[in-house]
């Protein structure tokens, strides 16, 4: 059926000079323009009628006749057979049936809406049906031809107009209107246009809304189409690409798209990419060159160069076309709130153009409330926003939510978690099935951390849920097992320094030579400070063990190496007074119970100078424990 709608569409796209040949029909000085418009177009043929008919008195309609029914029959092309003795039997001497009917301006003496829009489905359909026999004689399939004529309403609607218009030139004046209907399918090209379109990739609707937004230029279609494809647009996208960039781009001259092109190569945008940039926003066929320049000096302006420009087009075409000004400028200056001045909003931007692609009210601002309420500050979000800014874009209650509800549910306690997305925003656009969770599954069930434990292993080191298993965790861990320490130990290690599994082993392995090789360290004190492996072979493990060996003195790994510079000294300086101490026989005797534990007093130490007992590792371990 056809919508009501219709009626503003056939008087909204008739010209001016369209009008002006209508009025001037006596049919239309009585009728208002909604309704006479209409009926130029059922009743362009009351004139041929009246000549053919060969009798002399015009046929009376009958009151009880079914006015649809007569309607139809003098609208419709294709007759149903009338049975005899029918007052509308066509005679063999009839030039066309409608010869045998009545004019159709007697149908149509009062303004019945309803009779009129009647008169309008009928003519649409058998415009409808000479556009199929077109598509027919241009050797397209049945199935094909009625999917595509069943979305070109418009373009059907537009031939009816266009073949009612006809009537007022002289060459035509005297035919029908299905010859004038064909007359104008075939002139306009459109199946030729329908045929090239099919072999450049297009489907059926994309055909369709094409020819809906150009049909008073089709050939426009081949042109633009052409000049996109020059720019490296594959054909899949030119029917998404062409119907986005509005009616507009149709009317656009090569020179113009051509002046538009040349400028955003010459700021950063390569000729390569122009092809991406057009397809995924066409939008930037339809401004002009002023425009284009207004769009990218706002960019230009916060301190972004143009291979930073260009790359950020690239990545997000949409960055460029999409918004209006005034949008870009809210969500700039949404951005700045954070702290940023306009060149961090700049590098920002060229980084993960994305995020202006974003809503404010349905996406930052409930984010910003959300990890308020996580008791993370302004500064928090600001290392957030510009390490990790895509978790400004991913939804917050399906993504977000859902990752901060599991690190609870492990054990990480709720002033933590804060946090945790402060030191690694990663973790908030990582998968929660794929992999997250299997790092937590490992760490339980492979490298002996407790269930208790897992949780502080999650908020001390949360890097460890970047790591792959198969090349960073698995491998780490099965060093340290053939070290020689038990599972245990490990799940130990890893509790107090989760950081252990993420060390390369290249450098974990000198650096345990080191201990135990040159310094003689038990295993025992690699398991007690995991920490060890943390520090700097050459520039603070060996330095330091070479004081400890030139003054003779010994401490814990821990004492040795977690303390600065300083305070290292000191305890050095102390130790040696000790040792000094002890070998000319004064033993302090507040040393001796605050400083020097039980070994000591259990360490036979023989004065008389035998090297059995005076000998430097004898030393050391006796003052091992008195340098905690």
């Amino acid at each position: 059926m056809l919508s009501p709608q219709l009626h503003h569409y056939h008087f909204s796209i008739i010209t001016p000079h369209h009008l002006k040949h209508l009025s001037s029909s006596p049919l239309h000085t009585t009728k208002p323009r909604r309704l006479t418009t209409a009926v130029a177009v059922i009743n362009d043929d009351d004139k041929i009628t009246t000549r053919r008919q060969n009798s002399p008195i015009p046929l009376q309609l009958n009151p009880n006749e079914d006015e649809s029914k007569l309607l139809e029959l003098s609208l419709a092309r294709r007759r149903t057979p009338q049975f005899p003795g029918s007052i509308y039997v066509q005679s063999p001497g009839d030039a066309d049936v409608s010869t045998s009917l009545p004019p159709l301006k007697n149908l149509f003496d009062g303004e019945d809406e309803e009779m009129i829009i009647r008169a309008i489905e009928i003519r649409r359909k058998v415009t409808l049906e000479i556009f199929d026999e077109a598509m027919r004689r241009g050797k397209f399939g049945i199935t094909y031809s009625t999917n595509l004529a069943s979305r070109l309403g418009e373009f059907i609607d537009y031939v009816m107009i266009q073949a009612a218009e006809m009537k007022k030139l002289p060459e035509f004046s005297q035919t029908s209107f299905n010859d004038r209907a064909k007359v104008f399918i075939d002139s306009s090209n459109v199946v030729p246009i329908i045929r090239w379109l099919k072999h450049n990739a297009l489907s059926y609707p994309q055909i369709a809304k094409l020819i809906c937004m150009s049909r008073r230029d089709l050939g426009s279609i081949n042109r633009i189409v052409e000049w996109m494809k020059s720019i490296h647009v594959k054909g899949r996208f030119v029917g998404m690409a062409l119907p986005r960039a509005g009616g507009n781009v149709f009317e656009r001259s090569t020179e113009e798209l051509d002046e538009i092109v040349a400028y955003l190569e010459s700021n950063g945008v390569r000729r390569d990419w122009m092809g991406y940039v057009v397809s995924r926003c066409p939008e930037l066929l339809s401004f002009s060159i002023e425009e284009m320049r207004t769009r990218s000096e706002f960019y230009l302006e916060m301190g972004m160069n143009k291979n930073d420009f260009g790359t950020m087009v690239y990545d997000y075409p949409k960055v460029l076309g999409h918004l209006s000004l005034e949008e870009m400028s809210q969500k700039v200056g949404y951005l700045k709130e954070f702290g940023l001045n306009s060149e961090d909003v700049g590098k920002l931007l060229a980084f993960r153009p994305h995020l202006m692609g974003c809503s404010i009210e349905e996406r930052w601002q409930p984010l910003v409330k959300y990890l308020y309420y996580l008791g993370i500050t302004r500064d928090g979000m600001r290392r957030i926003l510009t390490i990790k800014p895509m978790v400004f874009c991913i939804d917050l209650e399906s993504n977000i939510v859902a990752k901060v509800q599991f690190l609870r549910d492990i054990g990480v306690q709720d002033d933590a978690i804060g946090n945790v997305l402060v030191r690694f925003p990663q973790l908030l656009t990582y998968s929660l099935n794929k992999r997250i969770r299997p790092v937590v599954i490992f760490l339980l069930t492979r490298a002996g951390v407790s269930q208790k434990d897992v949780g502080k292993v999650i908020a001390l080191g949360p890097e460890l849920l970047g790591c792959s298993i198969a090349n960073k965790l698995d491998p780490n861990l099965k060093y340290f097992l053939s070290l020689g320490i038990p599972l245990r130990l490990v799940g130990e290690m890893i509790a107090d320094f989760p950081m252990l599994l993420r060390y390369n082993i290249d450098i974990l392995r000198p650096k345990y030579r080191y201990l135990r090789r040159t310094m003689v360290r038990p295993l025992k004190d690699l398991t007690e400070f995991p920490r060890f492996f943390s520090y700097s072979l050459d520039g603070r493990i060996v330095p330091r063990h070479k004081i400890l060996v030139e003054n003779r003195v010994n401490f814990k790994l821990r004492y040795m190496l977690a303390t600065s510079d300083e305070e290292f000294d000191q305890r050095v300086r102390a130790a040696v007074e000790r040792r000094q101490k002890f070998e000319s026989g004064i033993v302090d005797e507040e040393i001796s119970k605050s400083q020097i534990d039980g070994s000591l007093e259990k360490t036979q130490v023989n004065f008389s100078g035998n090297e059995e007992y005076h000998d430097s590792q004898t030393i050391e371990r006796v003052f091992y424990s008195s340098t905690q």
